[in-house]
């Protein structure tokens, strides 16, 4: 009997909702996400299957994961959608696109800092061109939420960090587009630095602050476990005696004595009453990039946020 080569076509929609069932990891919040009915999904998902020719679920207890033949399939309808959205960018282009709102999530200190200059661009832009400025909208994230949101769509923009000590994966089906690094500051109350001889700007060993009460980010916050890594590195398991989510709080705590806490710079607030900054012994920098699927940065409206952003980013570094 003669061999004959079987073909397929695997159809991008169905292609697609397998990968929002990755980002979404079941097939109600599948459904829900899509505007879908469970039962469309899972009809969806067995006819692909069936165009592969493999198993692209499997159950795991009570619930459904992919097998390796889906997940193998993600990998490509991520390529195969970023394509799409390149296309998609470049024909909006033509068709003079620009003014659709842009949703932007950012954490705390990036809002603060970057978002106003980002906005005060573009409506300069907007008014030396005779036209309207592309539309913000802004939600405050911490980076995994913020990349968690882009995955599912529901931003445009991510704004997100990473530390030296504590570096962070670019998300499966999206691009990287690198804004500033900053140093990541000792914050020590003055008359601590002054017994031990630290002159402002001064490098400081925290391993000689090993003894000293510790101002943290909350544990859920990954600058949290950086000041744990940091001071691990040195040597020593920090004690933290306030747990705060906001820097203007610890930095207000260490200026009354209350201890010492590791500070981005760009999370500084205006006030450092009785607060002596030092760079670590062992240098600490904070990276600051902005997230977008894959092959939408050509968007026009996304194109303009991002090149605003960036420059932004560039007065504040």
């Amino acid at each position: 009997m003669r061999n004959e080569k079987v073909s397929f076509v695997l159809d991008v929609r169905r292609l697609t909702l397998l990968r929002e069932f990755s980002v979404h990891r079941t097939i109600a919040a599948t459904a829900e996400a899509l505007h879908l009915t469970g039962p469309a999904v899972s009809q969806q998902l067995a006819a692909l299957e069936r165009e592969a020719g493999v198993a692209v679920l499997e159950k795991h207890g009570r619930t459904l994961r992919l097998t390796p033949a889906g997940r193998l399939l993600v990998e490509h309808a991520e390529v195969i959608l970023g394509d799409l959205a390149s296309a998609e960018a470049a024909l909006e282009g033509l068709r003079g696109g620009g003014r659709a709102p842009v949703r932007v999530a950012a954490f705390p200190s990036a809002a603060r800092v970057l978002l106003p200059r980002t906005w005060a661009r573009l409506a300069a832009g907007a008014a030396a061109d005779g036209t309207g400025p592309a539309e913000l909208r802004i939600a405050e994230h911490e980076p995994d939420a913020a990349a968690g949101a882009l995955r599912r769509r529901e931003t445009d923009i991510a704004v997100v960090h990473a530390y030296s000590l504590l570096p962070r994966d670019v998300p499966a089906g999206c691009e990287r587009h690198h804004l500033l690094d900053e140093p990541v500051l000792l914050a020590l109350p003055a008359d601590l630095a002054d017994r031990l001889r630290l002159a402002a700007g001064e490098p400081a060993d925290l391993a000689g602050l090993a003894g000293e009460n510790w101002l943290m980010p909350g544990p859920e916050t990954s600058c949290h476990e950086l000041t744990r890594r940091a001071c691990g590195a040195s040597g020593f398991v920090p004690r933290p005696v306030a747990l705060a989510s906001d820097f203007a709080v610890l930095t207000a705590l260490v200026g009354a004595g209350a201890g010492v806490a590791l500070v981005p710079r760009m999370a500084l607030p205006a006030a450092l009453d009785g607060v002596s900054l030092h760079p670590p012994a062992r240098p600490v920098t904070r990276t600051v990039s902005a997230l977008l699927a894959t092959g939408t940065a050509e968007q026009p409206a996304l194109r303009r946020v991002l090149e605003c952003l960036v420059a932004a980013a560039g007065e504040a570094a």
